[in-house]
């Protein structure tokens, strides 16, 4: 019987984030020969060449947020897995005792064509109701990779608003930073300023 796949991917989320990032020129006007504001390392790296780059394959895996949405669509998507196993398993279940009752000539032949054309008609109902299942996984996965890609995206702007870098790249799987000096790379800052953002807003609606 069917199943509904489980696509929590976040490969799916990083490249929904990149669209909106991949190349993402926040300052075009900023002196390249003026600090950063912040004491960190990067920042001093950067303050000659103002290009950085994020891994955005680890903030995905990083993110709290996308932990937490993570874990609440793939309790979902199990629920929905395991009533459509449930249907699948019984309506499986009949169909064999349908055929097992044939092979012994237990019914008539009218009988068994009434009771064929009802597993049937079963059958299509079923296959339905589990593609629809399958779009409400998928809608529940999209949403789910539209809203951490609108928030990676939304706190990248105003993390440059401060770091005002005149470009900031994202590099997933070497792609299109294939060799850099990690200096140039700021995705730990990001990691941990994008989760204590996040952390400060769900204590703040957990009031």
């Amino acid at each position: 019987m069917k199943n509904v796949p489980l696509i929590l991917s976040i490969v799916a989320v990083a490249v929904a984030v990149a669209g909106g990032i991949y190349s993402l020129t926040l300052n075009p006007k900023s002196d390249k020969n003026t600090q950063a504001d912040g004491s960190d390392s990067t920042s001093v790296a950067m303050a000659t060449s103002g290009i950085v780059y994020v891994d955005l394959d680890r903030i995905v895996q990083e993110y709290d947020m996308a932990s937490d949405l993570g874990a609440v669509v793939e309790t979902r998507v199990k629920n929905i897995q395991d009533e459509v196993n449930r249907r699948g398993k019984q309506l499986e279940s009949e169909m064999l005792d349908f055929q097992n009752k044939i092979n012994k000539g237990l019914i008539t032949r009218s009988v068994a064509e009434v009771q064929g054309q009802e597993l049937q008609k079963k059958e299509a109902e079923f296959n339905e109701y589990a593609n629809q299942k399958n779009n409400e996984v998928i809608e529940e996965q999209t949403v789910m990779m539209n809203q951490i890609a609108d928030a990676i995206q939304t706190f990248m702007e105003k993390y440059n608003e401060e770091k005002k870098y005149t470009m900031i790249l994202t590099n997933q799987r070497g792609v299109p930073v294939i060799t850099a000096d990690k200096s140039l790379d700021i995705t730990d800052d990001v990691i941990m300023k994008l989760n204590e953002e996040y952390i400060k807003e769900k204590n703040k609606n957990n009031k």
